[in-house]
Parts: C-alpha cells; sequence; structure tokens
C-alpha cells in the first residue's frame, strides 16, 4: 500500500505555491455529479423520474459540466423486478427524462458508469454514440479487472464517446500495482484516469501520493487526473480540494454528499469553493430544498461513527451499512472490536 505520511523532503518537492493560484478561474477545470448514480446504490436506484429531472436541470442551471445519470449494468445481473431503470440506463428510459439531450443546447455532458467484472453487457448493451442522448462511458475496475477495463474502454471509444478509467478501492492496492495499472492505463485512449477512494480510507498525505504518482504516470499524454471521495472519514471534500491544488481537473460530487454509506464530496460546498462564476450555487441550493433533503425519510447517509471505523480500518462500508440498517444494533464498541478482529 502507499504510504501514510510523506517525508519533509516529499513535502517540500511538492511544496505549492503561497499565492494559491489554484482558487482563480481555471477554465481547465470540470465537475462531474454523480448524485444518480452513487445514490443509486442505497435504493437500487429506483429514483422518480421526477426526481432525476430535477437533478439534470440543476445540473445545466448551475453550470456542472457533466451528470452521471446511472449504471449500464446487465439485465441479466441486476433484473428490473429489483432494480430501477438508473442501473440500466436504456435509451428509451433515458429519452423519457431528458428528451432529445444534446450538449451543444445544453452546456452539460451525460454520462454512465460501466463497471468490468461481469455487471455489464459492454459488448452489445452499449449503442453508439451518435444514437445515444450519453456522451460519456466511465469505465470502473478494480485493479484486478484492468485487461478487461482497457478492452471496455477502447470498445466504447470506438463508439464514439469520452471515456474514463475509474479504478475503485486504490487505497488497498499495493504501489507496485498502481504502477502496473497507471503503465496500462496511458496506453488506453481513456480521457481520464480517475483516484477512488471507495473506502473513504485516504488522508491528505496519501491524495499527494496518489495524485502525484497519477500525474508522473501520464504525463505527456492529454489525459487529465480525476478524483472521486468518499466522506468515511469526514475528508471527501478536503481530500477533493488538495486534488484539485496538486492539478486534479476532473473532480466529482454529489448534491448533498447524496450517496452511500458516509456519502460522498459535497457538490454544494465544492462550487462554493471553486469561485468560478460559471458555477451557480443557487439552484444547487433549490434542489437541495426542494428534493434531496426530502430523501431523508426514505434512507440516510452521511458520516457517522460505524463509517469512521470502517474508513478507519481501509475497509469496505457494507459491514457498517448492514449495521446501520439493523435498528437492534447500537453496541459501536462491539462494531468496532468485532471489525478489528476480522481485519
Amino acid at each position: 500500500m502507499m504510504p501514510r505520511f510523506t517525508t519533509s523532503k516529499q513535502k517540500a518537492k511538492n511544496k505549492v505555491s503561497d499565492k494559491a493560484p489554484w482558487i482563480t478561474f481555471r477554465p481547465e477545470l470540470r465537475v462531474l455529479d454523480c448524485t444518480i448514480r452513487d445514490g443509486g446504490l442505497m435504493n437500487n436506484s429506483h429514483f422518480s423520474d421526477d426526481e432525476v429531472g430535477a437533478v439534470y436541470r440543476t445540473c445545466i442551471e448551475a453550470g456542472i459540466d457533466y451528470m452521471e445519470i446511472g449504471y449500464k449494468n446487465s439485465h441479466a445481473a441486476f433484473p428490473k423486478s429489483e432494480y430501477g431503470p438508473w442501473r440500466h440506463c436504456d435509451e428509451e428510459d433515458l429519452r423519457r427524462v431528458v428528451g432529445d439531450h444534446t450538449f451543444e443546447r445544453t452546456g452539460l455532458k451525460l454520462a454512465v458508469m460501466a463497471d468490468a467484472g461481469g455487471k455489464c453487457d459492454w459488448r452489445t448493451g452499449i449503442l453508439p454514440a451518435d444514437q445515444s442522448v450519453l456522451d460519456m462511458i466511465r469505465v470502473a475496475c478494480y485493479a484486478h479487472q484492468i485487461s478487461e477495463a482497457v478492452e471496455m474502454v477502447h470498445h466504447c471509444h470506438e463508439l464514439g464517446y469520452e471515456t474514463t478509467l475509474n479504478i475503485m478501492a486504490i487505497s488497498t492496492v499495493h504501489d507496485v500495482e498502481i504502477d502496473r495499472v497507471l503503465e496500462i492505463a496511458r496506453e488506453t485512449p481513456a480521457g481520464t484516469v480517475v483516484v477512488v477512494d471507495s473506502n473513504g480510507a485516504l488522508y491528505r498525505e496519501q491524495i499527494d501520493h496518489l495524485v502525484n504518482k497519477y500525474r508522473r504516470a501520464l504525463e505527456g499524454t492529454d489525459k487529465e487526473v480525476g478524483i472521486h471521495a468518499h466522506n468515511n472519514l469526514q475528508l471527501a471534500f478536503a481530500n477533493t480540494i488538495e486534488a484539485i491544488i496538486l492539478g486534479c481537473n476532473r473532480v466529482d460530487a454529489t448534491m448533498m454528499g447524496l450517496g452511500r454509506g458516509a456519502g460522498n464530496c459535497p457538490m454544494e460546498i465544492l462550487l462554493s469553493f471553486l469561485r468560478n462564476p460559471k458555477f451557480k450555487l443557487r439552484p444547487v441550493l433549490d434542489l437541495i430544498q426542494k428534493t434531496i433533503m426530502p430523501m431523508k425519510s426514505c434512507f440516510d447517509w452521511g458520516p457517522n461513527i460505524p463509517y469512521l471505523i470502517t474508513g478507519a480500518l481501509n475497509a469496505h462500508p457494507r459491514n457498517a451499512i448492514a449495521f446501520c440498517e439493523d435498528a437492534d444494533n447500537t453496541d459501536i464498541v462491539a462494531f468496532y472490536d468485532k471489525m478489528v478482529s476480522e481485519g
């Protein structure tokens, strides 16, 4: 695994200018909203058309660059009897909400996530880009799935889509494996390679280490580095702006941090930080008040002690989710002891 702390020599080498150019207008920085996609892990993607449409319109009004509207998962692995339409993002479902969407008319690009590992029928289930309202396919994989992910990226690129490569659970991957994955990623047509903190376990020093590693590995290409942060340690926003400071130009966030478990970097905080007049905060606040906050009565998300425990132990949040969903579970010390003994 990557080191948790950097040396004083490394810190000096990575020192950012005291003039802080990173808080001024930076036109190359793009923001992606993944509220519906990531949030779909909490409700099996059963968002209503009105909810998805509200997020879509807000992204347009707020000047957000991309909206990840859901997954492109297999109907066989994720049957419609159990999962909502945003787990498959079939074209008829997309067009029912966004109509004949185009980037030229809205200024917003639409994305979906396609998982490696048999979760997506990517060879047959993705239309050519000129037949779809989608603009980008985000290919997600674990490090050991990189071979299939590369095939997926090439396939989607040939269909005419922008592509990204999201390497998940990076906090669990050893440095030598990360180096090899990045060597492979460098040779793909993916426009962005994303640092994904699936376990919400990373601290600032590790973000520094990873973002700098990704940037060095991709140097000399036109690829960007992305960041997708989870909030188990309440560091999702801090880690996102640290990545931005270090030159990361593709950043993910969700409305009110909505997302499975501890949630994600909150969009409203991120846009407030960026100080870019292109982005508008008021539409986001309006959406939060009218659409996102009422969801709290249906399912819950956000930092708490069980998610802190899994984040601190660099463990998948599934155990914390199960703990929180069981009303009889009240002993967080026992949960901690169990997690430590299983670690």
